[in-house]
């Protein structure tokens, strides 16, 4: 391990303690928050202390040297009312996206509701749990109707580095229950870091760059394409997977054009795939 390499472990170690820290203080303060009235006001004002709280252990990372990142488009998240889909390679990408989405709603993991560092934060901000398809789907619904922009990862978990993306019907399930304005966002990750199965405490040999670029809305009457059943929940499915793969091979060629000979990244994307082409 280099001398670089320790000192990253170092700041890693510290930014997930205040993580830890930082969890258990939510949870404490979700209880006296419970007194707030109504419960639209509840969830409002403890989405914008999740908010601040990500935002500050994105700024201990930062201090740290553990990572670096960078946004583009960061204006285009400001929307409301808008489904934001995005690929998960690392698990801290989520914390970005709800640090920058103002107002951010999520689906997430049923068992996260019942882990001691992440529960009061889920209940105070009133997250959306996957534990009951339909549940979702009302929820979902309801939070986007209200004006929140809702976050979701179609992979359903964390990306497998050097494998292709594969999304699952979930976003377009909510997709075209609920006929939202969908923004997707490309994330990177360089080195890779946090990706499934992998421990906080593997330090990568450099600084890690995160890069989020948020691409323009989809058509508008994307979701018309497709009827709202479980035939068209695949065909949605299969149309956003991929045109995530294109927009990704885009977004690589852009970033590393010394990796892809000729532009065949371009070529694919203005080529397009299935029913409707970005």
């Amino acid at each position: 391990m280099t001398v670089d390499q320790l000192k990253r472990g170092v700041g890693t170690a510290l930014s997930f303690s205040v993580f830890g820290l930082g969890g258990l203080l939510i949870t404490l303060l979700s209880y006296p928050m419970l007194l707030i009235p109504g419960i639209e006001r509840r969830h409002h004002y403890g989405r914008k202390l999740i908010q601040l709280a990500f935002r500050g252990f994105i700024g201990v990372m930062r201090c740290c040297g553990v990572l670096d990142y960078r946004i583009d488009n960061q204006e285009l998240l400001n929307q409301r009312g808008h489904l934001i889909i995005a690929n998960h390679p690392s698990l801290i990408d989520v914390i970005f996206l709800v640090a920058n989405v103002p107002n951010a709603d999520c689906v997430v993991n049923g068992h996260l509701a019942r882990n001691i560092f992440t529960r009061g934060p889920i209940r105070v901000a009133g997250f959306i749990t996957n534990t009951d398809p339909q549940q979702v789907l009302e929820a979902a619904r309801s939070s986007l109707a209200r004006g929140n922009s809702l976050v979701v990862f179609p992979e359903g978990t964390r990306t497998v580095p050097g494998r292709p993306l594969r999304f699952r019907r979930g976003a377009a399930n909510i997709a075209l229950h609920t006929r939202p304005p969908v923004t997707p966002v490309l994330i990177s990750c360089s080195p890779t870091t946090l990706t499934k199965g992998e421990p906080w405490y593997h330090i990568p040999r450099k600084q890690v760059f995160m890069h989020f670029k948020v691409l323009p809305t989809l058509h508008d009457h994307l979701t018309d394409e497709w009827p709202c059943n479980r035939h068209g929940a695949k065909g949605l499915t299969h149309w956003l997977n991929d045109y995530f793969i294109r927009e990704m091979e885009q977004f690589n060629h852009e970033r590393h054009p010394e990796a892809y000979p000729g532009n065949q990244a371009d070529d694919h994307r203005r080529a397009g795939t299935g029913r409707y082409s970005a």
